[in-house]
């Protein structure tokens, strides 16, 4: 007889993995136990015959659970004790190295969801239905262990059917923390705007309303939604109106697969994704013509959809004859979506009636946001189905990466790996700072993090990010480290891919550089010598600075101001873009006062801004005029080239990457604006991907990567890939760590590696 301890490191808890260990203890014939321990993974002891603790150590590491990941086992030969049989024992309370992952909040399965439908199954109809291998994870935890004591289920005590199923080993439903039934768990109902509640069944009255027009603020796993019949053109124009969306994408769920194919092209591994237990929303092609409101993506050639995650979303359907719905955040633009029944009044105005629980959601958590850009994964969003599971790999130090100031994920460095956020958002806001806060104290409370080697922050100095940052190196005792915004973007493909070199595309609006200017579209090397801006888009001029990100035709005009004087440039915008020029506060008056500020280079700012390039060509289209969303006139352009011909334009590349002789190129080119749009674009793929290749060759590296906002766009990606793969060269890109400011966080964990371990000076990199 031989005894040996285990300890298994990884998503180990929540996720069925302690019911499985018995199981394959009694199959092998093995006495001893299996416990949680706290944050430090899951202890095994088993004792019996070599063979057979031979066997469980196979099955251990090729049979778990399809949501446990196993990242690492360690045993030990252990002197043999009078076990009589195999126990699952109590959680230690012990904390241990934070080497505990928790698992992500995982869609409902086909096991619940059979019963779910089946009228003698006990929890027929209840929208809170869960087992081992589905439900809230991470949006109900407070602490660890992953015990039920330990998450907001714990204001529902079990009843005594739901207790039988727990202590069963055998059951699917074994120590499933969320598990309830309609007897002791969580409840819906239904209430207007005066607080008064709706008798009778309130999912079945909330899917009634919805299909009469109104529209209805839903709470479920990781905040509410607000939702609508997506099929009712006059709702969805209403909904923009109260929630001040005046152009941004709805997303919305549909009722199943089918439904989803009548409105939109999807491909085998799009399907793939939008089922798979993160559920998503998937950004999607439209069928042309679309039979959906116009007014869900306005100007977009895509829509987002995913489908339905939870019983709750399911039995809406079954009650609703609208097999689409609008299923957007519940805030207004740039705040936190709300979370908390006491705080559903500041959304009053937005909706007609409310569906909420009586559930606390622990950790607020957005939907994630994909799209399959060149055949890959690109993760847009990264929040419910993916955290809080760690990314990539970094050199071995525990820290605090702040991420940017949009679109915002902070990190935690702990054990070579990183761990992302859910998203945050735009942190400029006081409301979206305090979420900061009380998620990243959660994650340093999940992960043991008390102590750090650096914190790491972008090198903006004026980022709520960036202050925060400072202020908590100082409390803590710690180093802080700056880290300029596009080697960050360059830097997270490294962290993805576990490569030592690269030569990165960075693509992206704008970000803080080194010179004081504001980067965007960079050719740089990140290697064992150091990190190098090696190339950039040319400087141009941005009237009003920051103000050209909400009306781009002031980097319209900062691009035309190096190629035409005063009086060209105004007949160029009246000629071409007249309707611009009234989106502008002032109007013409403000024109006038753009043109003079670049003349005496008053408030104006130097960029070499990819996205601003592509919101100028925008305007000058006469595609779109405002920023009302991140990204939105470029995404628009993107749109509207999906398609076209190359018409062969010519960006020099001297003394810096010359876009703005694009613009005299496209003035004087009398073809359709799908096959311009789509030009500019191929033109900048070819330039840019070039330029990478030579200095790829120059350096001896063959890894080129390509990271920032831009990196969503279909046909820059595409025409990369295609011109740098047929260099012999390969052509990275990420599909875990999102592509643009939401993946910040990750790349500046990566290089504060990098700088602990002497491969780079912190005068270079921020």
């Amino acid at each position: 007889m031989k005894c040996v301890k285990i300890k298994v490191n990884g998503i180990v808890q929540g996720v069925g993995f302690r019911p499985f260990i018995y199981r394959i203890a009694h199959t092998n014939k093995l006495t001893g136990y299996v416990k949680n321990l706290g944050d430090a993974g899951v202890e095994i002891v088993v004792q019996g015959s070599d063979i057979n603790i031979e066997n469980f150590i196979k099955d251990l590491k090729l049979k778990a659970p399809p949501l446990a990941r196993i990242q690492k086992i360690n045993y030990e030969y252990i002197p043999p004790r009078n076990f009589k049989d195999f126990k699952i024992e109590g959680s230690s309370r012990i904390k241990g190295e934070g080497n505990s992952i928790i698992p992500p909040d995982v869609a409902i399965c086909d096991d619940c969801l059979k019963e779910l439908f089946n009228p003698t199954d006990r929890r027929y109809m209840y929208p809170f239905i869960v087992c081992t291998n589905c439900g809230p994870r991470f949006s109900i935890i407070e602490d660890l262990p992953y015990d039920r004591d330990n998450t907001s289920m714990k204001d529902f005590p079990m009843c005594e059917k739901c207790g039988e199923e727990y202590e069963d080993p055998l059951n699917r439903r074994y120590h499933a923390e969320p598990i309830c039934c309609e007897n002791c768990g969580p409840q819906y109902v239904l209430i207007d705007k005066n607080n008064v509640q709706i008798p009778g069944e309130p999912l079945k009255n909330a899917a009634v309303l919805i299909d009469k027009g109104y529209i209805i603020a839903i709470k479920g796993i990781g905040g509410f939604h607000i939702a609508c019949d997506a099929r009712n053109d006059e709702t969805v124009g209403e909904l923009r109106k109260r929630i001040r969306r005046k152009a941004q994408p709805f997303a919305i769920m549909a009722r199943d697969l089918n439904t989803i194919e009548e409105f939109a092209i999807i491909d085998d591994e799009e399907k793939e994704e939008i089922n798979s237990y993160r559920r998503p929303i998937t950004l999607l092609k439209k069928r042309d013509p679309f039979p959906l409101p116009d007014n869900l993506s306005p100007g977009l050639h895509t829509i987002g959809v995913m489908l339905p995650y939870t019983g709750l979303h399911y039995i809406l359907f079954h009650h609703s004859q609208s097999d689409v719905y609008v299923m957007t955040s519940a805030n207004y633009p740039d705040f936190p979506m709300i979370k908390d029944n006491d705080k559903i009044q500041e959304i009053k105005d937005a909706v007609d009636y409310f569906l909420i629980h009586n559930r606390r959601i622990v950790n607020r958590v957005d939907d994630s946001v994909v799209r399959f850009v060149d055949g890959k994964r690109a993760v847009i969003r990264r929040s419910r189905g993916f955290v809080p599971l760690p990314v990539g790999k970094t050199l071995r130090y525990n820290g605090i990466a702040m991420g940017a100031e949009l679109m915002n994920s902070f990190s935690i460095i702990k054990n070579e790996k990183i761990y992302p956020s859910q998203y945050i958002g735009n942190t400029s806001k006081v409301e979206v700072m305090d979420f900061f806060q009380i998620a990243l104290n959660r994650f340093r409370s999940l992960l043991n993090i008390n102590d750090a080697d650096l914190v790491i922050r972008d090198s903006h100095p004026l980022y709520n990010t960036s202050q925060f940052g400072d202020k908590l190196g100082e409390e803590m005792g710690v180093e802080v480290l700056k880290v300029q915004h596009h080697f960050a973007h360059i830097a997270s493909i490294m962290a993805e891919a576990n490569i030592d070199e690269i030569i990165g595309i960075a693509i992206d609006a704008v970000g803080y550089g080194l010179d004081g200017n504001t980067w965007g579209g960079e050719i740089i090397e990140i290697s064992n010598s150091g990190i190098k801006r090696l190339e950039h888009i040319s400087y141009y001029l941005l009237p009003g600075g920051d103000l050209a990100a909400y009306y781009p035709i002031r980097s319209l005009i900062g691009l035309l101001s190096i190629s035409y004087d005063e009086e060209e440039i105004e007949k160029i915008v009246k000629d071409r873009c007249p309707d611009a020029v009234n989106t502008l506060k002032y109007g013409k008056q403000e024109l006038y006062l753009i043109l003079k500020q670049l003349q005496k280079k008053i408030n104006v700012a130097y960029t070499s801004s990819t996205g601003r390039l592509l919101d100028a060509v925008s305007v000058l289209l006469n595609v779109s005029y405002e920023r009302t969303y991140e990204g939105e006139p470029a995404m628009k352009l993107e749109s509207i080239a999906m398609g076209g011909q190359d018409l062969e334009f010519k960006i020099p590349w001297n003394k810096g990457i010359e876009v703005h002789q694009l613009l005299p190129q496209i003035i004087n080119t009398r073809g359709s604006k799908k096959n311009i749009a789509y030009s500019v674009h191929t033109s900048l793929a070819k330039t840019l991907a070039n330029a990478a290749i030579y200095y790829a060759e120059e350096r001896g590296i063959k890894k080129i990567g390509v990271s920032g906002g831009v990196a969503y766009n279909q046909i820059i990606m595409g025409k990369m890939r295609k011109i740098i793969e047929g260099k012999g060269y390969n052509f990275i890109s990420t599909t875990e760590v999102p592509r643009g400011d939401n993946g910040i966080s990750v790349g500046q964990a990566y290089i504060g590696g990098l700088y602990l371990n002497g491969y780079v000076r912190r005068d270079e990199i921020g």
